[in-house]
């Protein structure tokens, strides 16, 4: 066996290989960007959620203050007692998103 028939023997496998991993790498990348997207979509999603739990509580305390408000309503202790509670929420979540903001800055 001459040496270009050896190089030539060696080559080829050497070429598959590297053509196989090159696939590989590529389809990898795809799909990492499709969970970069899907990642990106998700987050926005929990965005929109806090957002929108925030203004349902803030309707629900203007609705409550409007209620107790009115001299004919009679509200009773229960409106009152879910008022607190969901002051008492709002500001829960608002001090748990500002520690995940701090954690994720340090």
């Amino acid at each position: 066996m001459d040496i270009t028939a050896l190089v030539v023997a060696m080559s080829i496998p050497s070429a598959i290989t590297g053509f196989c991993f090159w696939l590989l790498e590529r389809k990898m990348e795809k799909r990492e960007k499709k969970r970069e997207k899907k990642e990106a979509v998700r987050e926005k999603q929990e965005f929109l959620m806090v957002k929108s739990i925030g203004a349902a509580l803030s309707l629900g305390e203007a609705t409550a203050e409007a209620v107790a408000r009115i001299p004919d309503a009679h509200c009773n202790g229960d409106m009152h007692a879910a008022l607190e509670y969901a002051r008492q929420i709002k500001h829960e979540q608002k001090d748990f998103l500002t520690q995940q903001g701090i954690e994720a800055i340090f």
